[in-house]
Formats: structure tokens, C-alpha cells, sequence
């Protein structure tokens, strides 16, 4: 499996906004792709805004490429959220995850 991360930091005010985008818009549309796993949106403030990564699992390569196309490095970044944000990552980071830990309850 496939961990994708991207960085970027909202404009003040914009940051609820961003978090509605991607639970209405991006993470619906990314569910209806085969190999996507799941997705997480994490926050921070910094200066000048809000810093959002957002963190999402698919089971391959080959399943990220059917959203971001054939270059899976480059971010997809829409122009309605290009418009929220200060700064942002023109790339993307990919990690294998080599295994998982969830404890026994």
C-alpha cells in the first residue's frame, strides 16, 4: 500500500471552508476510484494560517495514477482550493507503508 501526502496552508478565515471541500467534494469523488484506501486530514496552526496535510492510502501506484494521471508526483490542486491557500505543495510525497500496528482491545 501506497501513503500519499500533501501539505498546504489555507488563507485566514478559509480553513473550515478547505476541510467542507475535501469531505464534500474530493474525498467522495476519491472513494469511487478501485484501490482507494482511506484518507486523513490533519491540521496546525502556523504563522500567517492554518497548515493542513492531508494524508491518503490507496493499494497502488497504478490506483493514484487513475486519479492524478500518469505523473502520480504531481499534486491536484483545483482552482477553487488554489484560491484558499497561502502556499502549497506542487508535488507530492509517497511512502510504502511497510506494515501497520493497531492494538488488540
Amino acid at each position: 500500500m501506497i501513503s500519499r501526502h500533501w501539505t498546504g496552508v489555507t488563507r485566514p478565515g478559509q480553513a473550515d471552508a478547505y476541510v467542507q471541500h475535501l469531505l464534500n467534494d474530493t474525498f467522495p469523488r476519491l472513494a469511487t476510484i478501485p484501490g482507494f484506501v482511506e484518507a486523513s486530514i490533519l491540521r496546525r496552526n502556523v504563522e500567517g494560517g492554518i497548515e493542513f496535510q492531508v494524508v491518503t492510502v490507496w493499494k497502488s501506484l497504478s490506483a493514484i495514477s487513475a486519479f492524478a494521471g500518469q505523473q502520480v508526483g504531481v499534486a491536484v490542486v483545483p482552482e477553487s482550493v488554489q484560491a484558499m491557500m497561502t502556499t502549497y505543495d506542487e508535488r507530492v510525497l509517497h511512502y510504502e507503508i511497510v506494515d501497520r500496528y493497531v492494538p488488540k482491545k
